[in-house]
């Protein structure tokens, strides 16, 4: 984006396209490296705190459970991406078309498929539940169940060249459902009294 050309390769490329990005533009892979190992974090991070809040909801249910596993496994995945292509760009591998090549498609599969798949469970995780409970708008509930069915068709792309594009589908509308969901929710309980007859003798009982 700010050094120019040759631009990041995408798996359609030759092996000579790729290998050349990769010896001539080693610090935009470092760079590159460092905002996915960041990113990875982060989206750990929104995961154990979207289950939290969840679960302090009142939300006990396999999807939540669901929705962490997804959460952890799509930002390891990001991570182990960052880290295949930061060892990429160091001097004497980048100029191995071979091995550079091979590094490539490992960090492609961990951050392509490998983000989406598990991506679409966390976002199925929270949906369903959050829809169920109507912690959140139908319409939102409904956009992550969307993305979620595209994130697990995703992995298609494992073995037809032709679902790649779901990736991206995937991957980008799902940062939008993050922000939706991170501000849908409520911040907390609903009150006694708004909870349905049966709960509320149950919950009387308790007390």
């Amino acid at each position: 984006m700010f050094g120019g050309s040759p631009y990041f390769p995408g798996p359609w490329e030759t092996p000579d396209v790729i290998a050349t990005f990769f010896r001539l533009r080693p610090e935009s892979l470092v760079l590159c490296a460092f905002f996915h190992f960041g990113a990875s974090v982060t989206l750990g991070i929104f995961a154990a705190t979207i289950v939290s809040q969840l679960s302090f909801l009142g939300v006990r249910v396999a999807g939540t459970n669901i929705a962490f596993f997804g959460g952890l496994m799509t930002a390891f995945n990001m991570a182990a991406s960052a880290f295949v292509l930061w060892t990429g760009a160091r001097p004497g591998i980048a100029e191995d078309p071979m091995l550079v090549n091979a590094l490539y498609y490992l960090s492609y599969v961990l951050g392509g498929p490998g983000f989406s798949a598990p991506f679409g469970l966390l976002m199925a995780g929270v949906s369903i539940p959050a829809g169920i409970f109507r912690l959140v708008p139908t319409w939102i509930a409904i956009l992550g169940l969307v993305l979620a069915v595209l994130g697990e068709l995703s992995s298609l792309n494992l073995v037809f060249s032709w679902a790649l594009p779901l990736i991206p589908l995937t991957r980008f509308p799902g940062f939008i459902w993050i922000i939706l969901i991170g501000f849908g929710l409520p911040r907390s309980r609903k009150p006694l009294e708004d909870l349905e007859p049966a709960k509320r003798h149950q919950t009387g009982m308790r007390e």
